[in-house]
């Protein structure tokens, strides 16, 4: 009898944005703490995501009730603290050694592609190759014209930095003809860890035309915001095929979702990885939790980090 080859065992991601109900949005070495104690206790990852500024509008459907839900479009509080995420993850680099670093949701249209490539390629460069880079367009207007960058070409201006991304990474000197930021025979000098540059994550809501052919050209992974439909799992297989890619290689991140008992207490931790099983059997293998959503202890996150640890390898042995 020929033995089943085995899946890969699940690899958990500590988000370390947004657990302000542990920790002060000032507060940020307890952040690199938290990251070298889960790199300590077994885990693949860290992410940090951003915002540059927020408006108004970041919570006109309604503040989340309890303040340990994830931040999604239009429930946060305009003050809720978004630090640098480049700069928190070179100071985790310097105090780790193994632990991937994911700069979640880089807004990468706000900045020009030349300033981004080149702290992208630092940090990856920095830390031996481990940065993960999921660039999206974000959603809020206001933050977008405070930085005075027109919000309905968003779109097309992720575009042009991916493309121009792996031109700056790969050649030397390096020329990009697109219509917003073209340059001509730069010296871009440091490159990424590797000649493709950081690893790029490539996710949001729904798998539309364009999210598709991203993934397709650049992603070494696919975080979808929520649960991507079989329908859409399958389109994009069929996308990646057509490209000559094998679905295989494209690294499937879910998460947990954790159901609070009130507005005011952590959920329960057991449920939230009830759903991990599931995953695995559709092909994901990297799962993203969030500390604040099951505990309010600072001091407690290693302990959580091994707990999770241990359950995840149980479910997923089973």
């Amino acid at each position: 009898m020929t033995a089943l080859p085995l899946s890969p065992a699940p690899r958990m991601c500590l988000i370390l944005s947004e657990n302000w109900t542990m920790t002060s949005g000032r507060d940020l070495p307890t952040l690199v703490r938290w990251a070298r104690e889960a790199e300590d206790a077994g885990f693949d990852s860290v992410m940090i995501s951003e915002h540059i500024v927020l408006g108004p509008s970041a919570g006109a459907s309604g503040v989340m009730a309890n303040p340990r839900e994830y931040a999604l479009p239009g429930n946060q509080d305009p003050g809720t603290p978004w630090p640098s995420s480049l700069v928190l993850l070179s100071a985790i680099a310097a105090v780790t050694s193994r632990i991937r670093l994911v700069a979640g949701a880089v807004i990468a249209p706000l900045r020009h592609p030349l300033l981004i490539a080149r702290e992208l390629g630092s940090l990856d460069l920095l830390s031996g190759g481990r940065l993960v880079v999921l660039p999206t367009v974000s959603w809020l207007e206001e933050e977008y014209r405070a930085l005075g960058v027109p919000f309905g070409s968003r779109g097309d201006l992720l575009d042009e930095h991916l493309r121009a991304w792996a031109t700056l990474w790969r050649d030397t000197p390096a020329s990009h003809a697109g219509p917003r930021y073209p340059f001509s025979d730069v010296y871009f000098e440091p490159k990424a860890f590797r000649k493709s540059g950081p690893y790029l994550w490539l996710g949001g809501s729904g798998m539309h035309r364009r999210m598709t052919e991203r993934i397709v050209r650049y992603g070494d992974g696919f975080n979808p915001l929520g649960v991507p439909t079989g329908e859409e799992m399958q389109q994009l297989r069929d996308a990646m095929s057509a490209a000559g890619r094998d679905f295989a290689s494209l690294e499937l991140v879910g998460g947990t979702r954790a159901e609070f008992p009130d507005d005011h207490s952590p959920a329960d931790l057991g449920q939230a990885l009830a759903g991990i099983p599931a995953q695995l059997e559709a092909g994901f293998t990297t799962f993203c939790i969030k500390p604040s959503q099951f505990t309010d202890d600072p001091d407690h996150v290693r302990g959580l980090c091994e707990d999770i640890i241990g359950r995840v390898a149980r479910l997923s042995a089973h």
